[in-house]
């Protein structure tokens, strides 16, 4: 069984790494789950340029084929040697915990795979299939705290021969933390910035530096929920800005409508109140995001919810099918789910 905790991670990528052939890397902060993806693949070594030795896979590749995952990592590149699977967008799909499980079980030894996911619950298939194989590690990501966040600074600081004030620090955590890609660009921006003044103080962290505290992703789909426009172009401007695919708002806001319909059902077919349908579907709901879908439920009929489903599901099809436009199919259908929750509550 292996699972380790969020601050585990250096001292697992120097000490334990090679002891594991399957990687789940997991968490809200999907910065840190694509830079964590790196490190661990730069640690395999495999040349991710030699297109006989990686190969890059959407988990949605792999729902309607989970043979295809055992194939690829059972076969023998052209010449030779060790390869690496990246799987990117898994959720907690069961033909992937499945062939996780499976693959597991098997000796992988000319084989990595590293898996990323969004936020799994505890329970999750994916999840525990991860924590309790032998051969196979879950990796939580999950917003920097203040020592995280300090050690980024101090990291990203010291490579462009810096020093910072401790006012400046201050001002620069409160905008930070949310997403580590994010948190770590707009460091380097700042630096870039004050590169010739040797000293960075609040006037240069107040001029250059953004906010990329919230989680962006979780604050777009949010914002369709609640049909906030304003709040909407804005979280997906973070989502860009952060070079998080807007993919995932996308899948994320599905899921979210998939869970109102489940709690829809049990207000409309056992007349249950709407806290009751949260208590009993939202257990693990974060106590922020419990309003959201309250609101959600008093003002999105049945009819609405599986339409706007539909839709996003269309659109998950079409952005596979089209994927040079996908993060305009995503953010136009998201925008349109987004006008009809507008609507609709505003006629509560």
């Amino acid at each position: 069984m292996a699972e380790i905790k969020a601050h585990e991670f250096d001292q697992l990528l120097k000490r334990r790494g090679r002891d594991f052939r399957i990687f789940l890397i997991y968490g809200q902060d999907r910065g840190l789950v694509s830079e964590r993806a790196a490190a661990l693949a730069a640690m395999t070594g495999v040349d991710l340029k030699d297109a006989f030795s990686f190969m890059r896979l959407d988990a949605s590749d792999l729902s309607a084929d989970p043979g295809r995952l055992y194939d690829e990592a059972n076969s023998t590149g052209l010449f030779g040697g060790e390869k690496l699977i990246w799987i990117k967008g898994a959720t907690a799909d069961k033909a992937l915990a499945e062939a996780v499980s499976g693959l597991a079980e098997t000796r992988l030894d000319n084989a990595w795979i590293i898996i990323e996911a969004g936020d799994l619950k505890k329970g999750a298939n994916l999840r525990k299939a991860a924590e309790t194989a032998a051969a196979a590690v879950a990796i939580p990501c999950y917003a920097d705290d203040a020592k995280s966040l300090n050690l980024l600074i101090d990291e990203e600081l010291a490579a462009a021969g810096l020093r910072i004030t401790a006012d400046a620090r201050l001002m620069l955590q409160d905008c930070l933390g949310g997403d580590r890609i994010a948190s770590r660009n707009e460091i380097r921006k700042l630096a870039l910035y004050a590169r010739d003044d040797g000293l960075i103080e609040e006037r240069h962290v107040a001029a250059i530096v953004g906010d990329a505290s919230a989680i962006s992703a979780d604050d777009a789909v949010d914002a369709v929920l609640k049909g906030d426009l304003r709040a909407f172009h804005h979280a997906i401007q973070k989502v860009v800005a952060s070079k998080t695919p807007v993919f995932l708002v996308l899948q994320g806001c599905l899921r979210q409508l998939q869970l109102l319909d489940l709690m829809r059902s049990e207000i409309d077919g056992r007349r249950a109140s709407v806290q009751d349908a949260i208590n009993a579907h939202g257990r693990h709901l974060h106590f922020r995001r419990k309003p959201v879908i309250e609101a959600a439920l008093r003002s999105l009929s049945a009819d609405v919810i599986i339409t706007e489903m539909n839709r996003l599901q269309a659109a998950i099809l079409q952005s596979r099918q089209r994927g040079t436009l996908e993060d305009a199919i995503a953010t136009h259908n998201l925008l349109a789910t987004t006008l009809v929750a507008k609507r609709r509550q505003a006629n509560r």
